[in-house]
């Protein structure tokens, strides 16, 4: 009986000791981009000391996204180092669990996400939109920082509709304390030695401290709305859609689950979007022909009203804007699984248990499917280059069984947002380059400051 070869994955050449350790540490998507430049679309990378070295397999095709997230998904697992730290921090929400747990909290949570649902957020985004934009005209604001700033706007947007009136003393808290506990789950999660949790360090309590924050804040609001029951103001906000979620075949969420989806989307609900958005204004600010274009579509449509959840399929331009941002800085610009099974991809061996990352930074910058892969062109995304690429060559929402629930709610939630700020400004980049690297997220290292001029048109 014959039997198959399987090529042994190329290495990333490093330190003879500590391998790619300090490379991974320092510049992690640059490392992913070179290892697929110099050893093609798998390659195995070691880093760490012997005998507590970590190797992972990068993965930099789109046919290889396309095995691990979907074609194969059920052999590649969320049971690796970094999730569990995520499960500690933020629970065992959407993001997070696995099978059975996962399966109920997906049929639970589905109703709420369905596209006439989602198109029902759009007038509470436009009111979070007119309200930053409010605050720059009033307070004379000239120049932001634009990442900053839709930081904070999605964060309010995404607070507002899981929590209705209540949005302020979440933002608060959440805008303090999420930053705080990421670096403490990043740090864990990439460390091949951790000391329990329960020993009393500075950074254990520090991080202990924070995340009671996130959940008393969380509790107190359920609680309440539990205590004072729905009212027609309240009634359509997601906490409360959350709550009485139920089914025969599935329940409902008990307090601590219910907490549980609630951090979950804040975390992934906000960040999404924030980083699409303020790249997407800054990537403007730096090509005014680009912005030309977008400013000329919406004044065509809209004509000064305020845009809703009709109107995206009208503004194809300023969605193809996005998209392009969303390949160039994808939120979530490597995602990490397990192999269950020993398999292959793009016929290279990878053993059981290894561990294996799907790069979107390097997928969406690869030469088989974009041409000049650093160049800002939203024309990428007509309708006919989109079809004419495999699926996988972009991913910026995961995809398959684990695809991110809430991606037509962030697209809406961006084009309107996006939509409603080129109205009212025209955008000049004043930081030519904004350096990125690699945390939860993708996380800027430095101010993507644009000046802000009022339109007159």
């Amino acid at each position: 009986m014959a039997t198959t070869t399987r090529a042994e994955a190329p290495e990333l050449a490093g330190l003879p000791l500590l391998g790619s350790m300090f490379d991974l540490k320092n510049d992690s998507l640059g490392t992913f981009l070179r290892a697929q430049r110099e050893h093609g679309d798998v390659v195995r990378i070691n880093a760490g000391p012997p005998g507590i070295r970590a190797t992972v397999y990068g993965v930099f095709s789109a046919e290889g996204a396309q095995q691990v997230l979907a074609s194969d998904s059920a052999n590649f697992r969320k049971d690796n180092a970094f999730y569990q730290e995520l499960r500690e921090s933020f629970g065992n929400g959407l993001l997070t669990s696995q099978d059975e747990d996962y399966l109920r909290q997906r049929r639970l949570v589905q109703p709420l996400f369905t596209k006439r649902r989602v198109d029902g957020y759009a007038e509470a985004v436009a009111t979070e939109v007119t309200t930053l934009i409010d605050e720059w005209r009033e307070g004379g604001t000239e120049v932001v920082d634009v990442l900053h700033e839709m930081t904070r706007f999605a964060l309010r947007a995404v607070a507002r509709i899981l929590f209705g009136t209540d949005v302020d003393e979440a933002v608060e808290i959440v805008e303090r304390s999420f930053p705080e506990l990421a670096a403490y789950v990043l740090n864990r999660g990439y460390s091949p030695v951790n000391i329990p949790r329960s020993w009393p360090t500075p950074g254990n309590r520090k991080a202990a401290a924070v995340h009671r924050a996130l959940y008393e804040v969380c509790d107190r609001i359920i609680a309440a709305r539990r205590n004072t029951g729905r009212t027609d103001a309240e009634g359509q906000d997601l906490l409360t859609l959350l709550a009485e979620a139920e089914s025969a075949e599935d329940g409902s969420f008990d307090a601590t689950e219910l907490r549980e989806q609630v951090l979950i989307f804040l975390l992934a609900g906000h960040e999404t979007t924030a980083t699409s958005l303020g790249f997407a204004l800054h990537l403007l600010g730096r090509h005014p022909e680009v912005r030309k274009r977008a400013h000329e579509e919406v004044d065509r449509v809209l004509q000064g009203r305020t845009p809703g959840a009709a109107d995206l399929d009208s503004l194809p331009y300023v969605t193809q804007v996005l998209k392009e941002t969303m390949r160039l800085f994808p939120a979530a610009a490597a995602i990490g699984r397990r192999a269950v099974a020993a398999t292959e991809i793009d016929g290279v061996a990878i053993p059981a248990g290894a561990d294996v990352i799907v790069v979107s930074w390097v997928t969406h910058r690869h030469p088989a499917y974009w041409e000049d892969p650093e160049l800002f062109d939203p024309d990428r995304f007509t309708p006919e280059a989109e079809a004419a690429r495999p699926r996988y060559a972009w991913y910026p929402f995961g995809g398959g069984p684990r695809a991110c629930i809430g991606q037509h709610f962030s697209m809406l939630e961006s084009v309107i947002a996006l939509a409603m700020i080129l109205q009212k400004y025209d955008v000049e980049a004043i930081d030519t380059e904004v350096p990125v690297g690699a945390a939860i997220t993708l996380t800027a290292g430095g101010p993507a400051r644009c000046r802000l001029r009022p339109r007159t048109a």
